[in-house]
């Protein structure tokens, strides 16, 4: 059985007079594709910003490997494990692809300003390991003919890779993915599902994810956790989310359910 990652316990997030994220508890296991879902608005950025350090919650605990991580700020959180990619993507556009992701090695190399202003045998020896590395995560991302080109000008789904391959290069042990498919097509959401399913069995990594795209969810999760109005109303297995009540109701509205069900009834006839 896999060992628990990440445990949030009664974390809640207010803005004002709004709880984005209401009591919500939380455990995802290691080597696991564990979805956070739900309807628009249901708090899951926020949740991930309390994971990933950006914000910090009003109450509640996140513990990593189970060592408390409230508080912490991003870069710390990011230096232990955990990385993230976000719903707009956030890659420094006028750089190559394989600068972007030589960025995601920073924390890797030991030269300091006065090194690269000389030049020093250390400044040499890490720039030429961090092209060697950033280049393997290109080829992992199928992104190795698109080195030297500007990120800015790459095509979207693209640009979406090299996200995950600037992440991959800080190796994370948990990668929290916000809506990796939106704005794809098809054929570049298979290749993100692929891709996502390939970073938990080749390396191990922890997925998290954020996720609309229901059959993408549906296809590679191990666990599913549903938010509604910053409360965490259903989890489980796939199966078990598909036909749960109250995650249809969620996303379909009162009588969603029954909906759901009589439409099921005619598909079978």
């Amino acid at each position: 059985m896999s060992a628990e990652i990440i445990t949030a316990h009664n974390v809640t997030k207010v803005f004002g007079g709004l709880t984005a994220v209401d009591e919500i508890d939380l455990v995802v296991k290691e080597k696991t594709i564990h979805s956070i879902i739900g309807p628009n608005g249901a708090g899951k950025t926020t949740f991930f910003n309390c994971l990933s350090g950006y914000y910090t919650p009003e109450n509640g605990e996140v513990f990593y490997c189970g060592q408390s991580i409230r508080g912490r700020g991003t870069h710390e959180i990011a230096t232990l494990g955990i990385l993230r990619t976000y719903q707009n993507i956030r890659l420094f556009s006028s750089l190559t692809a394989i600068e972007n992701v030589m960025v995601g090695l920073h924390h890797s190399l030991h030269e300091t300003w006065i090194d690269a202003v000389l030049h020093t045998r250390r400044y040499q020896k890490d720039e030429k390991h961090a092209l060697i590395e950033a280049s393997h995560w290109l080829d992992f991302v199928g992104l190795i003919g698109c080195a030297d080109a500007v990120a800015g000008s790459l095509p979207y789904g693209a640009q979406r890779r090299l996200e995950i391959a600037r992440a991959l290069a800080g190796k994370p042990r948990v990668l929290l993915l916000d809506e990796p498919t939106a704005g794809m097509n098809p054929q570049e959401t298979l290749e993100m599902t692929a891709l996502i399913r390939q970073m938990r069995d080749d390396f191990g990594i922890t997925i998290i994810l954020i996720e609309h795209d229901m059959h993408v969810v549906m296809e590679i999760s191990d666990f599913i956790s549903v938010l509604d109005f910053g409360k965490k109303i259903a989890e489980g297995i796939p199966s078990e989310i598909q036909s749960n009540a109250r995650v249809i109701e969620a996303y379909l509205g009162p009588g969603g359910a029954a909906l759901a069900q009589k439409f099921k009834r005619k598909t079978r006839k």
